[in-house]
């Protein structure tokens, strides 16, 4: 996503375009891994030092709200963060807390009927386990 696309995403939704939230979300669409908040801040903080922690923070949730940031709750750990672009599911590694994408795909019907609810919008499904690293640490002992 370009840098007029950040800026039209960001205002058909009704955000103004700051630098420091332009900034958070340039480098979340150009970040391939789940940062977490600090991470974040630290990244968008070497490029243009304009920006606090708590405004960092505050766009984060702002970006969440709107629907263009997903936050990845990891138990025990920071939450993480993912731009949203193309859909995926999320695999968080119990051990070392890494977040990987999986590819999407629907639940939203069956779960709709063994819940006996109506689902009106899409499912994420988090998966847990062991990364492939922390599993085959486990296999060698």
């Amino acid at each position: 996503m370009g840098s007029e696309a950040i800026k039209r995403s960001l205002e058909e939704i009704g955000l103004r375009c700051t630098p420091q939230r332009y900034a958070v979300m340039a480098f979340l669409m150009g970040c391939k891994e789940h940062p977490t908040a600090a991470e974040i801040f630290d990244a968008v903080n070497r490029v243009d030092s304009r920006s606090s922690r708590a405004t960092t923070y505050n766009n984060l949730r702002d970006l969440v709200q709107a629907g263009l940031v997903r936050e990845v709750a990891v138990e025990g750990r920071a939450a993480r963060f993912d731009a949203k672009g193309m859909r995926h599911h999320h695999f968080i590694c119990d051990r070392c807390g890494h977040v990987e994408d999986v590819k999407w795909y629907t639940v939203r019907k069956p779960a709709s009927l063994s819940l006996g609810k109506r689902v009106l919008r899409e499912c994420e499904v988090i998966f847990r386990g062991l990364c492939s690293k922390c599993a085959r640490r486990r296999a060698d002992r």
